[in-house]
């Protein structure tokens, strides 16, 4: 365990932050460069993961680090140490360090959402968002009653952050197409976005139903069954949404382990080899081996060319039921 440099009457996070500081300033730490999670300070130092913070929050502030969505906090460049990573509708008052009296929903929110695209849905707490804001612990809590809440509130807000054009366009397949493409890139966005929720406990949000009613809207109208509707559009969404998951999981994996996803396959290269020389399962040795570096797992890939089959196999049951339902 790594005591806290600096003056001993000094409180821990300014201690942990001081000690991150000398590292960045005497090169051990780069610009780009990761350091430690709040987990891993918390580790390291002993500290609770509220210390590990404020810690961390210190150094935002003073624009030593910056967070970066899916790759945690970073050593910030010189140039612009306080470069956004990626640019988002302006929450207004800003999210800098805000007096109780500043405080806002929507700044709390904005600020939650912040720590949950650069390092995971497990790293919210509300003390956490208390932290990063610069306010009293308690301070949240006064617009939001709980950390499930405050989830809920996240989740409806990043939905919200794309529509669809007034005019849309012709027929229901490029609907559909516009619709899964849009909810794609919110989960690119924010991947914590596809762990909440699943089919048979919907997340009831406006502005997720909003994108529902997208999807519905346009197979409406094709002579389809209330029914068969919706199960066509739960078909498309949870096309999407299983692929997404997959986006948070890796995160979470290479935060836990250090290890890239390459790097974990390169470890596991014993049991591969292992199993290609059971003789079991002589399919997959000979499509595995057919790969010259290696099979490489393209999610943007993968969504597109499940979208297009999925679509091409819908295709003869909406068409099919309009032909019906305007046949004389």
């Amino acid at each position: 365990m790594t005591k806290p440099t600096g003056a001993p009457d000094q409180p821990p996070y300014l201690r942990i932050a001081g000690e991150l500081r000398r590292r960045v300033a005497e090169g051990e730490l780069a610009p780009g460069d990761r350091v430690p999670s709040t987990r891993q300070i918390a580790r390291e130092w002993g500290v609770a993961l509220a210390t590990a913070t404020k810690a961390l929050t210190t150094l935002r502030l003073e624009g030593v680090v910056v967070a970066r969505p899916r790759a945690g906090t970073v050593v910030a460049s010189p140039a612009a140490p306080t470069a956004p990573a990626r640019r988002r509708p302006a929450p207004g008052p800003g999210s800098g360090p805000a007096t109780d009296q500043e405080l806002s929903l929507e700044r709390i929110v904005r600020t939650a959402i912040e720590i949950a695209d650069a390092e995971g849905l497990a790293a919210l707490s509300m003390r956490g968002v208390a932290a990063r804001l610069g306010v009293a612990v308690m301070s949240p809590y006064r617009y939001v009653p709980s950390k499930d809440d405050l989830i809920q509130l996240m989740a409806d807000a990043a939905y919200g952050e794309r529509g669809y054009p007034a005019d849309p366009p012709a027929g229901w397949r490029p609907r559909l197409e516009l619709g899964a493409h849009t909810l794609w890139g919110l989960y690119r966005e924010h991947p914590w976005l596809a762990q909440l929720g699943s089919l048979t406990r919907p997340l009831l949000v406006p502005n997720l139903v909003g994108h529902g009613e997208w999807m519905l809207r346009a197979l409406d109208g094709h002579g389809l069954d209330p029914t068969t509707l919706f199960d066509i559009h739960l078909l498309v969404y949870s096309h999407v949404q299983g692929l997404a998951v997959h986006l948070e999981w890796e995160a979470h994996a290479e935060a836990a382990t250090g290890q890239s996803e390459d790097q974990w396959m390169d470890s596991r290269a014993p049991a591969l080899t292992e199993l290609v020389d059971s003789g079991r399962f002589p399919t997959f040795t000979k499509v595995v081996g057919s790969f010259e570096n290696g099979y490489d797992l393209r999610l943007d890939a993968l969504f597109t060319a499940g979208l297009n089959a999925l679509l091409d196999g819908l295709t003869p049951l909406v068409e099919g039921r309009t032909a019906g339902a305007t046949a004389p």
